[in-house]
């Protein structure tokens, strides 16, 4: 299941973070403002927040493995479709489209891979599903980045869209396989649970968990839209941002997968803390610094801005109850993706008005907000039996 679910994740976040491969292209095609291009990336994150709601109610009573592979598969058309767009609305509604069918995905897989780990290294679980992520996060992003100058942007996308279809395929049957030890609707499509509600069982914690979640998504999306437009203002091609945002991706791959087993060892809100104000540090360090110092900071930057959410993913598990993990995943993504949704066009707002420079020194202060969160973290996460954490 750990296997199957690392996959999607591979497939999903490729979709999701080729997307600022393209920005800087499709801004000199169709002659795009900072907040246009801050729409583009909003859009799509809106319809992945959209949908996961739904997406973590429909899998009780349909499963998350159907649910899954059809969103996958949706998805993939959609960057089909975008490959085929003539102008800036067309493209709109072709990354709405694929948003809302990757919406399925961090929710359902999430409970999976928690299911599957119920009595077992949970955490380290989820941050390997994580790092699987932060692998389609470099090597997508990338192969896109490299195959621009042969095959144009629309060929790249399409192909990216086929191997999406081909991996939604590929995936079915062995998703539905070994799903069936697991938790499913009864015959009359109710759950085999009768608990009600959402499962939240330490709200005022989830709550700080959730506005954590919010300020990491929105510090790593705006980032990351923002990043490219950095690196050519100091010189860098369309192929050195791939290279950067490889870079960073491969750092964040590391950090995701490091970060869930430094928290085993340091604690939850040690490493929080860590990374946030690493993240911090790096950002504004970026501002000074020329191309080349740029390119050797990236991974550290990705280590510490993606690192964070491994340790957030399997908190939220210490929070719920078991049998609504599902629903909590679900509410926890959604608050997280309409951050990312939105930072892109806000910040892009910000851009137009007092430039990159000044906006990336927002982000890089406003991540520190995290610290003070924390706190709440402390008496819950005390309470978790050691098996529980693990």
């Amino acid at each position: 299941m750990l296997g199957a679910a690392s996959a999607i994740h591979f497939v999903h976040d490729g979709f999701s973070d080729l997307l600022y491969v393209l920005l800087p292209v499709w801004a000199s095609a169709f002659g795009l403002s900072y907040a246009e291009v801050g729409l583009l990336r909003t859009v799509y994150s809106a319809g992945m927040a959209s949908f996961q709601i739904p997406a973590g109610l429909l899998a009780e009573r349909w499963g998350e493995t159907r649910l899954l592979v059809a969103g996958t598969a949706v998805t993939a058309l959609a960057f089909v479709a975008a490959g085929l767009a003539g102008g800036f609305i067309a493209l709109l509604a072709c990354l709405l489209i694929g948003g809302i069918g990757s919406g399925v995905q961090h929710p359902l897989s999430s409970s999976l891979v928690s299911k599957a780990y119920e009595a077992g290294p949970r955490r380290m679980a989820l941050g390997t599903y994580n790092f699987s992520g932060d692998l389609g996060k470099v090597a997508v992003p990338a192969a896109v980045a490299f195959v621009l100058p042969w095959m144009g942007w629309r060929g790249a996308v399409e192909a990216y869209g086929v191997v999406g279809l081909i991996s939604a395929a590929l995936l079915l049957v062995a998703l539905i396989r070994l799903a069936l030890g697991h938790i499913a609707p009864t015959a009359d499509g109710t759950s085999r649970h009768n608990h009600t509600g959402w499962g939240i069982q330490h709200p005022r914690a989830y709550t700080a968990l959730s506005a954590i979640h919010v300020i990491d998504n929105s510090t790593r999306t705006a980032f990351l839209t923002l990043l490219p437009f950095l690196l050519m203002a100091k010189g860098s091609s369309v192929r050195a941002v791939g290279l950067a945002l490889m870079l960073v991706f491969a750092g964040g791959a590391a950090g995701k997968f490091a970060c869930g087993a430094l928290a085993e060892r340091v604690g939850v809100i040690r490493t929080v803390i860590g990374t946030e104000a690493a993240t911090a540090v790096g950002i504004l360090s970026l501002l000074a610094l020329s191309l080349t110092g740029c390119l050797a900071v990236l991974p550290l930057v990705g280590l510490a801005l993606n690192g964070t959410s491994s340790v957030l993913y399997g908190t939220v598990a210490d929070l719920v109850s078991s049998d609504r993990r599902a629903r909590s995943y679900a509410i926890f993504y959604t608050v997280g993706v309409t951050a990312s949704a939105t930072a892109p066009l806000g910040y892009g707002i910000v851009s137009d008005w007092l430039g990159i420079h000044a906006t990336l020194t927002v982000i890089g202060l406003v991540v520190l907000l995290v610290v003070p969160l924390t706190r709440v973290l402390r008496a819950p996460l005390a309470a978790v039996p050691a098996a529980s954490r693990s």
